[in-house]
Formats: C-alpha cells, structure tokens, sequence
C-alpha cells in the first residue's frame, strides 16, 4: 500500500515533526534584577555580552579598547544583543546592572577580564567567573 500525497493549491501537505532546542549564551551568571537602557552605539559589528565604554564628547558608545583616549577606554557598560554600527550609529540595548559571566563577555583589545570587573563593580555589573561558558552540547 502506498502513501499518497495530496497537495493543496500551492502547499504541499507534509506530515512532519519537528524540535526546537533553546541553547543559552550563559551570559547571565545570578538572581540580580537586570537593568538596561537604550544606548547609541557606533562603530561594530558587535555581538551581546560586549564590553562597552562611553565616548565622552558625543555619549555613544562603542568596544572598551584600552588604546582609547576618548572616554571609551574605561568600561561603562555590556551590550544587551548584537548590534552594528558600523554604517551608521544604531539604538541598541545595554546592561547596566546585572550579575554576568566573565567567561561570556567579549573584551576589547587590551582590556583584562579582571580590569573590566574592577571597572563595572561600582555600576552595579557584577562578572563572576563561577561558571564556564562552554557550550554545554
């Protein structure tokens, strides 16, 4: 006995099954209330959990490069999602409390992990390295 398939206009009826699987990024690492902001972001592309530092003349923000001598330099915040603005400044959103993993975060050139904790901990962005971010696949 064969299987017929009956098509329906334009859309085949497939009998299918299929599964999602949410992975996480582990980039939230505790309990503490997220807070975050729209900020102004230049430059990127940059993936979520960048360490950001705030350009002091214009208030944008972009990549915390120790080589900066914009205000840039000194690590202000942690980019909420991917953003790129690299063809023109983007909105996007950025942490501004959180506990984070420091394993998760993205650092810019010159910035140690134990620099960025140092410079976050008085804003209320707490980087713990209790937990790996290894994926866990």
């Amino acid at each position: 006995m064969a299987l017929n398939v009956t098509t329906v206009g334009e859309n085949p009826q497939v009998p299918s099954i299929t599964a999602q699987t949410f992975v996480p990024d582990q980039l939230i690492a505790g309990p503490k209330q997220v807070v975050t902001r729209n900020v102004t972001i230049t430059g990127g592309p940059f993936v979520r959990g960048t360490v950001l530092g705030k350009i002091t003349a214009s208030g944008k923000y972009t990549i915390a490069l120790s080589a900066s001598s914009d205000g840039s330099q000194t690590p202000m915040a942690v980019l909420a999602d991917n953003a790129d603005g690299s063809a023109g400044d983007v909105i996007a959103g950025a942490i501004l409390e959180a506990e984070l993993n420091v394993n998760a975060v993205t650092l810019g050139a010159g910035i140690t992990a134990a620099a960025a904790t140092d410079a976050l901990r008085p804003l209320g962005i707490h980087l713990k390295s209790s937990v790996s971010a290894a994926d866990p696949t």
